[in-house]
Formats: C-alpha cells, sequence, structure tokens
C-alpha cells in the first residue's frame, strides 16, 4: 500500500471523465425524453431512455438555440429524438452523462444516422475503393436496366437511347424500386441479369423521391449485389442532389436515369467516365484529409477543453443550477412545515383547553349519571319483580287464603291451633277463624 498512490476522489473522476471523452468523444443516439428541466439560466436538463436504460444528459444554451423540433422550440417529455453527444462525466457528483450538441426529431433523422452509420461500416470494409470499379466497354451494343418496368426512369432511359443510338439493344429486368420487398427484387434483377450475361453494362436506378422512397440502394444487400456484379454498373438513383450508397459502389453514378443512357450511348462516355472516377478519387482524398483534420481538431479541442474557462464556466452554472433546484425544493419544504406548524399547535392547544376538559369531564359525567339512572330502574325492576314473586309464593301458602275457600281455623283460649278433637274439653272456650271475622265457642 506504501508504493501504491491512493487516488482523492476528485483525481478519480478527472481520469474517467478524461477517458470518456477521449476515447468515446461524439456519439448518435435516440432514445426517450424523460425528466426534462429548462433552467433560469438558458441549459436544458434532461433523460435519455429506452426500455432497459436510461442516461441523464445537459445542453448548453449555445447548442439548445438552435434546436427545431415538431413540438416546438423545446421537446417534451415522452418524445422520441435523435440526439449528437460527447460523452461525459459530470466530476462534483461522479454521475455519467452526455453533453448535447445536437438534437432533432426521431425518423427521418434515424434514417440519416442508419445511412451514416452503414456507410462507415462498408467504407471500412473496402466496397467503395476504387481498386474494385470496373471499367465501361469502348463499345456498348446492349444495355440492362433494373428498374420498375411501369416507372417514368425506363421512359426516360429508352427515350434518350432511341435519340442517341437507336442500335443499341435494352433489355429491362424489372425489379421494384421502392417498399420493403424492393431490395430483394434489385438483387434478384442483378443476379440474373449475371447469369444470362446478355448485356455489356447494367443501369440500376430509379425517379427522385424522399429517403425512404429511395431507401432500397441504401440497403447492405443491395450494395453488395452491386459489388459483387461482374458486369459494370451505372448506378442511376432519384436527381443530382439524391446519393444514395448504391452511387458509391456502383462502377459509375450518373446524377439521372437520362444522365445514364447519356453515358453509355455516347462517344465521350469514356472521358465521362474518367472524369467521374478522378471525381471520385478527388471526393475520397478529400474526404480523408477532412477526416484527418476533424479528428486533430477534436484532440486539440479536447485537450483545450481541459483548461477552457468556457468549460469551467459551464460546470459551475451545472452546479449553481442543480444548488438552485435544491434550494427551492428545501424552501418549499421549509414553507410547508411552517404552514403546518400552527395547525398542529392550535390542535395542541384545544385538546388542553379548560373548556375541552369541562366539556370532557361533563360527558363522562352525563355518561355516569346515565349508567347509575339506569342501573337503579333495573334494580328497582328486578326488586319489584321479586317482591311480586315472593307475595305469589306467600299466597300460596297464606291460610287466609285457605279460609277463604271455606276453611277455618280452631284455636283455644291460650290462641293454641287445635288440629285433634282431644286437644279439647268439656266446657272449654275456643274460637273458630273464619274468612270474615272470628266466632267464639264451647264444647258441650
Amino acid at each position: 500500500m506504501s508504493q501504491q498512490h491512493i487516488l482523492q476522489i476528485s483525481e478519480l473522476t478527472k481520469k474517467v471523465r478524461f477517458i470518456l471523452e477521449s476515447e468515446l468523444n461524439t456519439v448518435w443516439l435516440t432514445g426517450e425524453v424523460s425528466n426534462f428541466i429548462a433552467a433560469n439560466s438558458g441549459h436544458w436538463y434532461l433523460s435519455l431512455k429506452d426500455a432497459k436504460s436510461q442516461v441523464k444528459c445537459a445542453m448548453f444554451k449555445g447548442s439548445n438555440r438552435r434546436v427545431r423540433l415538431s413540438s416546438g422550440a423545446m421537446p417534451s417529455n415522452g418524445q422520441q429524438v435523435l440526439v449528437r453527444a460527447k460523452v461525459s462525466l459530470y466530476e462534483p457528483r461522479g454521475d455519467f452523462q452526455l453533453i448535447i450538441e445536437h438534437m432533432e426529431d426521431a425518423g427521418t433523422g434515424l434514417l440519416r444516422q442508419q445511412y451514416e452509420q452503414l456507410k462507415n461500416k462498408l467504407n471500412a470494409l473496402g466496397v467503395f475503393d476504387l481498386s474494385h470499379k470496373k471499367q465501361l466497354p469502348a463499345h456498348i451494343q446492349c444495355v440492362g436496366i433494373v428498374t420498375s418496368p411501369t416507372g417514368a426512369a425506363v421512359k426516360d432511359i429508352l427515350t434518350v437511347l432511341k435519340r442517341r443510338n437507336p442500335n443499341i439493344k435494352a433489355i429491362i429486368y424489372p425489379s421494384l424500386v421502392q417498399g420493403s420487398y424492393a431490395q430483394g427484387d434489385i438483387c434478384h434483377a442483378i443476379e440474373s441479369a449475371n447469369n444470362r450475361n446478355e448485356c455489356d453494362v447494367l443501369i440500376v436506378g430509379r425517379g427522385g423521391g424522399s429517403l425512404e422512397d429511395l431507401w432500397p440502394f441504401n440497403e447492405e444487400s443491395v450494395v453488395h449485389a452491386i459489388h459483387k456484379s461482374a458486369l459494370p454498373i451505372i448506378s442511376a438513383v432519384g436527381h443530382e442532389i439524391d446519393t444514395t450508397l448504391s452511387d458509391y459502389v456502383a462502377d459509375l453514378r450518373a446524377p439521372t436515369p437520362s444522365a445514364a443512357a447519356e453515358l453509355v450511348s455516347s462517344d465521350s462516355s469514356e472521358l465521362l467516365n474518367q472524369l467521374f472516377i478522378l471525381e471520385l478519387r478527388l471526393k475520397k482524398a478529400h474526404r480523408i484529409k477532412l477526416d484527418y483534420l476533424n479528428n486533430e481538431k477534436n484532440y486539440l479541442q479536447h485537450r483545450l477543453s481541459q483548461v477552457h474557462p468556457e468549460h469551467q464556466l459551464q460546470l459551475q452554472q451545472q452546479k449553481s443550477d442543480e444548488l438552485s433546484l435544491r434550494l427551492k425544493q428545501a424552501m418549499q419544504r421549509n414553507i410547508k412545515q411552517l404552514q403546518y406548524t400552527p395547525v398542529q399547535l392550535n390542535q395542541r392547544l384545544l385538546q388542553q383547553s379548560p373548556l375541552t376538559i369541562i366539556q370532557t369531564k361533563q360527558d363522562h359525567i352525563n355518561q355516569n349519571t346515565h349508567r347509575i339512572t339506569q342501573a337503579m330502574q333495573n334494580s328497582l325492576q328486578h326488586s319489584s319483580e321479586t317482591f311480586v314473586h315472593l307475595i305469589e309464593q306467600l299466597q300460596l301458602v297464606s291460610p287466609l287464603a285457605t279460609i277463604a275457600r271455606g276453611y277455618s281455623v280452631t284455636r283455644n283460649s291460650k290462641n293454641e291451633v287445635i288440629t285433634k278433637v282431644d286437644q279439647l274439653s268439656c266446657n272449654e272456650e275456643f274460637s273458630l277463624q273464619l274468612s270474615d271475622g272470628r266466632i267464639n265457642a264451647k264444647v258441650i
């Protein structure tokens, strides 16, 4: 441990940020906008996510002024966008983030991204190399046309061929040139033309249209089919401003289908072919030089960004925006707490109020009074019922009840009840107790 260099947290985040920015540099990606915040400073903070992951992003006001989206000047949560961003790290928190430089709607932008990605991939494979380009025959007698048999392109080609050189034979290899099934048709037509080997050159193309309409000629399978073709191929897709990957891989590119017909039917076709090859070489050399200079510029910009005041200012502004948001949230929490405290104290005061205590005690007294009254009533009712029951029981055994039924009670002079005859002697007085009085009598 004594021989190892122990990093500070700030050193670690700085190193990680340098690695991310130097290795990945600029990336294109598409995703859904969420957690969008437009800070008072003019900067945007948001997250880009897909079904599995999300990443925090920042777009500074110098870049977001140029954003033009279908939803308006600012993105909205849930919107799909395509962005170009630099991979970076927010050092104060150690958060991985993207610094967005460009933003546009997904869709056509995604197609352009796919176009560039496939173009770079095929270029890296050497598909566009000039060494694979084949020269057009000096004397062309038969031209193959891979296009829609009902489109305007085939009519323009046939019209130009008939006007410039009616002796040239034209063979049409029908194919779809638009839609999801077009790439298979185009590949099959090119393969069929090579297998039949009945023409000197192939014209592959169609009329103009949108990027989506011309997309079959950007498909990788079509590019490889053109690249593998033994027959020289002239790409004639769209108008002069339209450029597809088929144009890069073809042996010759014509700006329009009519221009392709002129190339194969003119004595100057060889010169035009050489000029076009030179143009391609010049463009390639220019592109290589631009790529080299662009990489050099990015490297120097990256080195400059490490110490550039603008980067430090942006970092401090981002920290300021974060602290401002945290302060605002803390103030809101304190305000809510202060609003709640009087209510809580009022409730506690009401609970300790003498009126509340008196009312509570009065309620207890009323409840106890009611319970005592109810208990006394219940006890009186029970006693009354018991008294009535005892009277009934006493009535059943009372001698008066027996006397009332016609019986009498005989008592001697000592008031003793006489139950047998031998208890009385001759001339002894006795009494008879009847229901309504007493009769005195004497034994004779």
